[in-house]
């Protein structure tokens, strides 16, 4: 039995070490705020592409993985299923183009905090990463 844990968690392990997340952060919040942006950076130094599945945080009721649109002259915000991320490549997750949406945070965000997140890849698995708070602008 504890072969097989070694053995699993051996061939677990490379694929988590393919994905790396750099540059994660999220602005503080103003009392009373519901939601909140998470910005950050995957890298994929695999030689498969993969696919972020799914976000959580204990400090958001959910996290959703949204995109903006231009409509003519008007942005407009959509909720997508999960992210792309190229083989050998990367993904930004940068203001007016993608981020994840904290929805119905339990309290406001504070300057210099972290932000516990977990994502999940399709190919990687679950990763658990922290968001550096910003300030509030």
């Amino acid at each position: 039995m504890r072969y097989a844990l070694f053995l699993l968690a051996l061939l677990a392990t490379p694929a988590l070490a393919q994905i790396e997340i750099e540059n994660a952060w999220t602005r503080a919040t103003p009392p009373g705020a519901e939601t909140a942006a998470g910005y950050l950076t995957i890298r994929n130094k695999s030689s498969s592409p993969d696919h972020l599945i799914r976000a959580a945080s204990p400090l958001a009721a959910r996290v959703e993985m949204h995109v903006h649109l231009h409509d003519g002259d008007v942005m407009r915000m959509r909720q997508v299923q999960g992210y792309d991320i190229p083989a050998r490549g990367s993904l930004e997750l940068t203001p007016g183009v993608a981020h994840l949406m904290f929805v119905d945070i339990k309290r406001p965000f504070k300057q210099g905090e972290q932000i516990p997140v977990t994502l999940r890849f399709e190919r990687a698995g679950e990763m658990k990463v922290e968001l550096r708070v910003g300030r509030l602008n």
